[in-house]
């Protein structure tokens, strides 16, 4: 038990308590103040959410509304973007990367909050090399119907699709709106081969109109594409920027930016719906 002394009371705080919480909420351990901060740096993060124009992935995009859950979990922050608060945590983790810590978001803080998502994926880093080879098709393990979305017949590696099933047990258990929704979170998408890559965006069949990278994560059984829902007239995986922007405000999706990690599971920042184990 924690006490906190208020007044002449003493309130008994369980600690165990207090964690699950902030566990369920996604929140850093430490109070903050989302008030408190630059002024300055506040203003301007809270115009350019919206208006920034920028091409943080090679095409253009106004906003960075987006990455904003990604980048608040990246800096220890629950603040809103707009906040002194946010500009505070944006400061520190500036100032602790020998950058200018001003508090204010732009294309350069975040190409390096970009590099280390990045390093983070270990596809990433075999790739840099040289592509990597994909497993043998008979070592994988095949997701259960009920952990499909569409009723695919979906296969990653028995420890990823292990991991898969602790998160998402975690996630029901955590997250009451997953209780009513049960594809929240299924997968859609898991184990690809690159003949199958190569065949499909020949077809130009669900590739957006064009040619994804011949070397594709999912083709090492790691990757998973879950279903986050999908803005009104969109697909589940749609890049669009309203419905990536539609999934990055869905509490299914705030949980995995907050929890995933525990289980091993890191984001491509672009893609709202795509996860890597990362072993």
């Amino acid at each position: 038990m924690a006490m906190k002394r208020q007044g002449a009371r003493t309130l008994l705080v369980p600690v165990m308590a207090c964690a699950a919480l902030l566990t369920l909420l996604g929140s850093p351990a430490r109070a903050e103040n989302c008030a408190t901060g630059p002024a300055v740096a506040a203003r301007e993060n809270a115009g350019s959410i919206e208006a920034l124009d920028w091409s943080p992935f090679g095409r253009a995009e106004r906003g960075w509304a987006i990455y904003a859950p990604l980048i608040a979990n990246e800096i220890h922050t629950v603040c809103p973007a707009g906040s002194p608060g946010f500009a505070a945590a944006l400061s520190r983790w500036q100032g602790a990367r020998r950058m200018p810590a001003d508090g204010r978001m732009s294309p350069a803080v975040f190409a390096a909050l970009n590099g280390v998502w990045l390093q983070r994926r270990p596809f990433v880093r075999l790739s840099q090399a040289r592509c990597p080879d994909p497993p043998f098709e008979r070592s994988l393990a095949t997701a259960a119907p009920a952990e499909s979305y569409g009723g695919k017949t979906l296969q990653l590696t028995p420890a990823a699709l292990a991991a898969y099933r602790r998160m998402l047990a975690a996630a029901r258990a955590e997250l009451p709106s997953l209780t009513a929704n049960r594809t929240a979170l299924t997968i859609f998408s898991a184990y690809r081969s690159p003949a199958f890559d190569d065949e499909r965006c020949a077809r130009q069949l669900n590739c957006d109109g064009v040619i994804r990278a011949p070397c594709s994560a999912h083709r090492t059984g790691l990757a998973i594409d879950l279903n986050l829902g999908a803005a009104p007239g969109y697909r589940v995986d749609d890049s669009s920027d309203a419905n990536r922007l539609y999934q990055t405000r869905t509490p299914a999706y705030r949980w995995m930016v907050r929890n995933a990690r525990r289980f091993g599971f890191v984001n491509y920042p672009y893609e709202p719906w795509h996860w890597e184990w990362t072993g």
